[in-house]
């Protein structure tokens, strides 16, 4: 062996760890290669935090179907919230509820035209088996008709910072089911539209907002009319539930939706160990390039299972944390010069496995609090908030959270009090600074002398 063959060697080996390092580390929002997910469009976040970490085509404009519903849902909980709708509140059929409710061709309770129905009957009805006639009942109970409750769906949207979308009906079906009662101002052939990050943040939103929802959501089968010449058994669409066929560990919502335009979608998150995940897919399809009902629930699993196996919570920041050569704020007018200044609590986040090491906690400090110099004014309070801690890559990497870069922050406060001095010592300080500011010029003087 001569002494290229070592140096060949040595680079190989050097290589190798260069490769490995740079795909450890790797954003997996670029990961595209070890997913493959067979969809138009695709998105995989952090449920507690909205990192994403997995998208394709997200921002792609695309049809919602049913996944329409979660805004629905998001409406009447808010109104429940505020006690402006009730939950044993009555309800009796419109005409264009009875009809569309006797399609048997759409998913639907069929509803009696003379019949009264409470809103959490309705609500279940939509949100265990996507109930077409009972969603559009609810748009009724809230808006007084579905015309004023699509308005309400797209204000709202922009209000949850939603982009890309538009909404013309509060069910997802396609706009000609109506046969000509659609929505007024809505065109006879439209369908609700939204990209995979805008569907994804609703479903961020709606879960965070609105926890209980996932009780619904997560049940499997449920009675509708109980006891009734009109029961019907209502079995959740979302076969993903442990309960059902395609059953996935953890699995409690959250909402399907098909339609021709839209294909085959889902929007699915899942619990365990610590961890939660929301996905999205939109027109799915099998390796065939074939949509179906098993094509959106195998790519949801794809990333779960990614999700789960390769994403562990760390502690990034513990509490009390100091950023090094940032431990304490210049304070003016205090009985001391200087404050201790430490987290409030610790900053856990979800973060590829191996790469907690990555990040580094960066100080943002309030503008309003400080000074030009960056001085603290007395007297200060322990406990006050005086900015907040970030974490950031250290190599760089930007991270994208649904509801902005700095969604991991931690608010950083004072350790201690900071009593104001009383006016002798200000005075005395400040007569002290005067001298010093004199000494300071003719010494400064005196040695121009000898230059």
């Amino acid at each position: 062996m001569n002494k290229h063959f070592y140096q060949k060697c040595i680079a190989s080996a050097l290589a190798l760890i260069m490769f490995f390092s740079l795909f450890a580390g790797a954003n997996p929002a670029k990961a595209e290669a070890a997913l493959n997910i067979n969809a138009d469009g695709a998105i995989l976040v952090d449920g507690e935090t909205g990192k994403v970490l997995y998208e394709k085509n997200a921002d792609s404009v695309l049809g919602i179907a049913s996944m329409t519903k979660m805004m629905t849902e998001y409406i009447l909980l808010d109104a429940v919230k505020k006690g402006k709708v009730k939950w044993d509140q009555e309800y009796t059929p419109s005409d264009l509820v009875y009809k569309i409710s006797q399609n048997r061709d759409l998913s639907n309770v069929p509803l009696r035209a003379d019949g009264k129905y409470n809103v959490r009957e309705l609500y279940d009805a939509m949100a265990i088996y996507s109930a077409n006639a009972a969603t559009i009942a609810i748009a009724e109970i809230i808006g007084g008709s579905e015309t004023n409750f699509v308005k309400m769906m797209n204000e709202k949207a922009g209000k949850l910072g939603l982009k890309d979308f538009k909404f013309v009906n509060s069910s997802g079906l396609n706009n000609r089911d109506y046969k000509g009662e659609q929505p007024q101002g809505t065109g006879a052939e439209d369908e609700n539209v939204m990209s995979a990050r805008a569907v994804a943040k609703l479903a961020f939103h709606l879960i965070n907002d609105f926890p209980d929802v996932l009780k619904t959501a997560s049940t499997p089968k449920k009675t509708f009319r109980e006891g009734t010449e009109d029961r019907i058994e209502m079995i959740n669409w979302n076969w993903m539930l442990p309960e059902l066929d395609y059953g996935y560990q953890g699995m409690d919502g959250l909402k399907t939706g098909t339609t021709d335009f839209a294909g085959y979608c889902f929007t699915g998150t899942a619990g365990r160990d610590g961890k939660r995940f929301i996905t999205v897919v939109q027109n799915a399809k099998d390796s065939s390039g074939k949509g179906g009902y098993k094509a959106r629930f195998d790519e949801t699993r794809k990333m779960m299972d990614y999700a789960f196996s390769n994403y562990s919570k760390e502690k990034i920041v513990p509490k009390h944390y100091q950023v090094k050569g940032q431990k304490t704020i210049p304070v003016i007018k205090g009985k001391e010069n200087e404050v201790k200044i430490y987290t409030k609590s610790a900053i856990n986040m979800i973060v590829h496995n191996g790469d907690e090491k990555n990040y580094q906690p960066v100080l943002v400090l309030d503008k309003k609090k400080i000074n030009k110099d960056g001085k603290l004014t007395a007297p200060i309070k322990k406990g006050e908030k005086v900015g907040y801690v970030t974490v950031k890559p250290k190599n760089g990497e930007k991270v994208s959270f649904l509801t902005g870069e700095d969604q991991i922050q931690v608010d950083v406060i004072a350790a201690q009090d900071v009593e104001k001095a009383n006016w002798f010592v200000l005075m005395m300080r400040g007569v002290g600074n005067f001298f010093g500011d004199v000494w300071h010029g003719i010494a400064s003087t005196v040695k121009g002398w000898f230059k």
